[in-house]
């Protein structure tokens, strides 16, 4: 953690309005945790995250309301989850540190470790589909095609979730099974060919076939964007999981959250910024125009990670490392640079889906697809917590218009 991410005892006891002897009590309770400084003194430091949610605690006992409100707009947690951890500026799928598992696990087994907790695929992902399911899957094939590939999904499911009747069995190990099928009709849809076990190679041969080596980083990608704790269409999934839908009706609630502008599709913005730039010495003329003008540069800064995007960063130097030397790669790197020069902000995970399309010239809609397959994953393991908690999450409006006479 940097510097700034801790207080001093003087600071931390000022900070909470308590004296520095309670202040250790709280560390013994283990309610702040402290480590040693650096430097000669080694004085100890407290960490500002605890000494925040201390605050936060505190401000719920006064003013439950206002807090439960901002809880709603990157604030504190509204509900327990055992799916994925963010802390630290990293991030962790059930006590998995996801970059390694990036770059050492299959898509598929992360997410059978999302649905339940077994870092295994092998009993999930059949051989091949049901056959009423490959049947209508040729029937709908037609409708499909001609499609742009995000919209190829949303059509989809409601054709088929007729079709399926196993996907109403909402335990555990049926869910699974219910969403490796899901996946492997997505990526169906997506490369018009029926996949058969590596869905980021089928994506490969669809997309790039004579590039072998985009394998792997698609791989990554699909793994990146498979969780990110309670995002808005992971929330969304979380909500129609709770009213016992089956995973179709999840899926499309994920997809319809996923394509607004603040989330998914903010993937097609930053692909429009980077096909404008032809060269690296537009760069630096590009972000600047959009500063003078007080536009954003989209793709770069994100609320949870003040010190930059994990996922963001392992997926471009990846990107940087498997087209060393080529125009597109020379051309993300001086983004990078002058976006830290600038504003000090590090690309997200939007902008390395708009790097990577860029870079391996795959679809220009293969950004916001390949999310939407990563992330099927997450709504999945989301709506099976939730079927498991058996609980309908329906929260209070409070109520600010006109009264009644």
């Amino acid at each position: 953690m940097a510097e700034g991410d801790y207080f001093s005892a003087k600071e931390a006891a000022a900070a909470l309005g308590i004296s520095l002897p309670t202040l250790y009590a709280y560390v013994s309770r283990g309610l702040v945790q402290s480590e040693p400084g650096a430097g000669q003194s080694r004085a100890r430091r407290y960490r500002r995250a605890d000494v925040d949610a201390l605050l936060a605690r505190k401000a719920l006992r006064q003013n439950p309301t206002q807090v439960t409100e901002a809880a709603l707009h990157w604030g504190s947690p509204v509900l327990a989850s055992a799916v994925t951890l963010i802390e630290d500026g990293r991030f962790f799928y059930r006590g998995h540190d996801v970059a390694q598992l990036a770059q050492t696990a299959s898509f598929e087994a992360v997410a059978s470790l999302l649905w339940r907790d077994v870092l295994a695929e092998a009993d999930l992902f059949p051989p091949e589909l049901p056959a009423s399911l490959q049947q209508r899957m040729a029937e709908v094939q037609p409708i499909l095609q001609p499609l742009p590939l995000f919209e190829r999904f949303q059509v989809l499911l409601p054709l088929l979730a007729g079709q399926d009747l196993a996907a109403f069995d909402l335990a555990e190990t049926a869910a699974a099974q219910t969403g490796a099928r899901l996946l492997h009709l997505l990526t169906w849809a997506a490369t018009g060919q029926q996949p058969h076990a590596d869905l980021a190679a089928a994506l490969q041969q669809a997309w790039t076939p004579q590039k072998l080596a985009v394998r792997p980083l698609l791989n990554t990608t699909l793994i990146l964007c498979a969780d990110h704790e309670l995002n808005v269409s992971a929330f969304a999934a979380r909500v129609v999981a709770s009213a016992q839908a089956n995973p179709y009706a999840v899926v499309q609630a994920g997809l319809a959250a996923l394509q607004g502008a603040r989330h998914g599709g903010h993937t097609e913005r930053i692909g429009a910024l980077l096909h404008e730039v032809h060269s690296v010495a537009e760069v630096r003329p590009a972000v600047a125009a959009r500063l003078r003008r007080g536009e954003s540069i989209p793709g770069f800064g994100h609320p949870l990670y003040p010190h930059g995007d994990p996922r963001g960063k392992l997926l471009l130097d990846l990107i940087e490392a498997e087209f060393v030397g080529e125009t597109a790669v020379a051309i993300l790197q001086e983004f990078r640079q002058t976006m830290v020069e600038a504003t000090g902000q590090s690309p997200t995970i939007d902008f390395g889906l708009a790097a990577l399309a860029l870079a391996a010239k795959l679809p220009v809609a293969a950004p916001l697809a390949l999310f939407a397959l990563g992330r099927t994953a997450g709504w999945l393991g989301q709506a099976i917590e939730q079927y498991q908690q058996d609980q309908l999450i329906r929260p209070r409006a409070r109520y600010v218009g006109k009264r009644p006479n």
